[in-house]
């Protein structure tokens, strides 16, 4: 990222959100999803001591940088690493990997017993979700992250149970809550409150997550620089079975895990397809009817096979930065669509490289037909 960018880097300390600094940050790119953290990746040019002290100030897992365009945030993350390096001619430079909030997720672990009954009743999964984040977010001090509406609730309740001693991974409850049928997607959002201008980071919860009232419309000729459609069915399947943990309580006899029913998808595949086996591990789950769920939402989610379509868009004013779970509507016209593709899809991911020497400034959207 240039100087001349319509990017602000703005690097702040993690724990209390208070600003540290703005620095020019140089081959950026950065992307965001919908079910998994996004990153963000630059080099912070260190040209005299002046700059290095300042850049002296970014601390991995202690800072977090925000991207700022025409004063919204289009990104924000925690920095996990940095790497200094010199050139054979001495320059310095300050390489900087970030990763989305959601992230963190990845880096705590269920160390309480407060989980460990307080599920075992049916709970609506958002509550459930809320609660996780609750407690995983403790550690960030004043710069938690906020949970949300609590009186918006899915309609769908769950059991769920996590001891103290599993050693699970926050992240792994949260995927193996939502990722069961009619279950639900998480996302942080970063946006600055429009009452104090205050950075907001605030947990999003959909079953499927949504944004907008009205679809963003892109076309080729047009709008759209270039797209892949790939359509891939090594990645599908036809049925699908989820194994869990071993209930085998007698040490002297083969330890073999709890298994799901078989799973065909809920919609049956229109054409006539051969059996294609789909497979899921969940070792800290010992309920079958959660296995069952499990299998049944992985072969409804890869029902024969998987298309993630992208386009790569030119950005400009027209395109807002809250673009995940946006509708867009894609009209395409060539060779392979001679009559035209007319098209909506959910963007589920979104990837980023802003505008340097001369390249323009794009985006690649990840798209999901709804």
């Amino acid at each position: 990222m240039a100087l001349d960018t319509p990017y602000r880097a703005i690097f702040c300390d993690l724990m209390s959100d208070t600003a540290l600094d703005i620095l020019p940050v140089r081959d950026v790119s950065f992307e965001d999803y919908i079910g998994r953290a996004g990153s963000l990746s630059g080099t912070v040019p260190i040209p005299d001591r002046a700059i290095a002290e300042r850049a002296h100030q970014i601390k991995p897992g202690r800072t977090t940088v925000y991207l700022e365009r025409g004063g919204d945030l289009w990104w924000g993350g925690i920095v996990w690493t940095t790497n200094l390096q010199s050139s054979d001619r001495g320059v310095v430079t300050l390489g900087i990997q970030a990763s989305t909030f959601d992230s963190y997720a990845a880096r705590r672990r269920i160390r309480t017993n407060d989980f460990a009954t307080r599920f075992t009743q049916p709970t609506d999964q958002y509550v459930i979700a809320r609660e996780l984040w609750k407690s995983l977010s403790d550690g960030l001090g004043e710069s938690r992250i906020d949970e949300g509406d609590e009186n918006v609730v899915s309609g769908v309740s769950r059991t769920a149970s996590w001891r103290y001693g599993d050693e699970t991974v926050y992240q792994e409850a949260l995927d193996q809550l939502g990722s069961q049928k009619d279950g639900f997607e998480y996302q942080i959002l970063v946006y600055r409150d429009p009452d104090d201008g205050k950075r907001i980071r605030e947990l999003r919860l959909g079953s499927p997550i949504s944004n907008g009232a009205t679809d963003m419309i892109f076309d080729r000729p047009g709008t759209i620089l270039s797209y892949s459609l790939p359509d891939d069915a090594t990645r599908g399947g036809t049925v699908a079975m989820a194994r869990g943990a071993s209930t085998n309580s007698n040490a002297g006899a083969e330890s073999r895990p709890t298994l799901s029913d078989l799973y065909e998808p809920t919609d049956p595949l229109p054409d006539t397809w051969p059996l294609l086996d789909l497979s899921s591990d969940h070792n800290d789950v010992s309920d079958k009817a959660t296995l069952n769920s499990l299998a049944q939402a992985a072969v409804n989610e890869a029902s024969g096979h998987v298309q993630i379509p992208e386009i790569s868009i030119r950005l400009g004013g027209i395109v807002p930065p809250a673009l995940l779970g946006r509708t867009a509507r894609i009209r395409i016209t060539d060779e392979w669509h001679p009559t035209g593709l007319d098209a909506r899809y959910r963007i589920v991911g979104v990837k980023v490289r802003p505008a340097e020497r001369g390249r323009p400034d794009t985006a690649e959207l990840a798209l999901e037909r709804t």
